[in-house]
């Protein structure tokens, strides 16, 4: 039972260490080399399906009439938004200095949005689900429209014009985000027994979770351990992400202490979508600056793990 009890206040390192140590274990036996391409492929459709079926089961225990703006909404997408602008004006007159690569770096950090698990981590954080997992809706949208704003600007390209751009964010960031939220509306009024019993059992979202992410810090690592970034930039690039995040972090909980949601607001603008900044580092940013969203995973679900060990302390 102590082990059991054990795995349970220490699941998310356990899920970082874990994740770490498979992907080592795995690439360094030989005969495993062949089916490289088969588990990168597996990864690619579990990992959606867990963090779907994570979100629906937390959506199942939301009210959805709390579904609505926040006040502090607003100061987080100024903060957010404001910051990319200022960083892109910025990058606009340094295109040619090396330093580029940090700033791409510390836009991609501070526009992401709320990661999809925010919720799960806030609901156990004793926060509001609900909140959350709004700002989540309209953090996306406004990524969807600044990012390909900016990279139109930034990086004129006449394959990816701002629609073509504007839609694959959406594409990337909206169905698994809004599918579980339709599913759960659905079964709420279709089949309300149901409906009540999952949402008794949502708790389990949080170790679902776990899963999806020990296998979000494997590919980290991977895309770390494979970066062609010299040692300097990837301290550099690793700098940036630990300071984004703890000034987002910082900042989140100031604002949501005005309007006493603390841990909402904080998760909100500091926990990340980091698969999405990889992912717009290599299509639209300079390829290197993927290596942010490696580096910021790991600081915030580090910070995350704190935050829950104080939470069982009850401090």
């Amino acid at each position: 039972m102590k082990i059991i009890q054990f795995i349970k206040d220490w699941t998310l390192p356990l899920a970082m260490v874990t994740g770490v140590a498979s992907y080592f274990i795995y690439a360094n036996i030989p005969f495993l080399a062949p089916t490289k391409h088969f588990v990168e492929e597996a990864v690619a459709v579990v990992q959606p399906m867990l963090i779907f079926t994570m979100l629906f089961l937390t959506f199942c225990k939301i009210d959805f009439s709390q579904l609505k703006p926040c006040r502090w909404n607003i100061w987080l997408l100024m903060i957010q938004g404001g910051s990319f602008l200022l960083l892109g004006s910025l990058l606009y007159f340094l295109k040619d200095n090396p330093i580029h690569i940090l700033i791409e770096s510390a836009m991609l950090c501070m526009i992401c949005p709320t990661a999809t698990a925010a919720a799960v981590v806030t609901e156990k954080l004793k926060g509001n689900a609900a909140h959350v997992t709004s700002y989540t809706i309209l953090i996306n949208l406004l990524v969807a429209v600044l990012v390909p704003l900016a990279v139109s600007i930034l990086f004129p390209n006449e394959t990816m014009s701002f629609t073509t751009s504007f839609m694959t964010i959406l594409g990337k960031v909206f169905p698994l985000l809004l599918c579980p939220f339709v599913c759960a509306f659905l079964l709420k009024h279709l089949w309300p027994s149901v409906h009540r019993k999952l949402g008794r059992i949502a708790h389990i979202s949080f170790y679902i979770w776990a899963v999806a992410l020990t296998l979000a810090i494997a590919v980290t690592v991977k895309s770390i351990v494979h970066s062609n970034v010299s040692i300097w930039y990837q301290i550099g690039i690793a700098a940036v992400a630990l300071v984004t995040c703890i000034l987002q972090f910082a900042l989140g909980k100031g604002i949501g202490r005005r309007y006493n949601d603390t841990i909402t607001a904080g998760q909100s603008l500091g926990q990340k979508n980091t698969v999405l900044v990889i992912w717009m580092g290599y299509t639209f940013f300079t390829p290197i600056t993927a290596v942010a969203g490696g580096f910021y995973s790991v600081w915030h679900n580090i910070y995350n793990s704190y935050q829950l060990y104080r939470q069982r302390k009850g401090k």
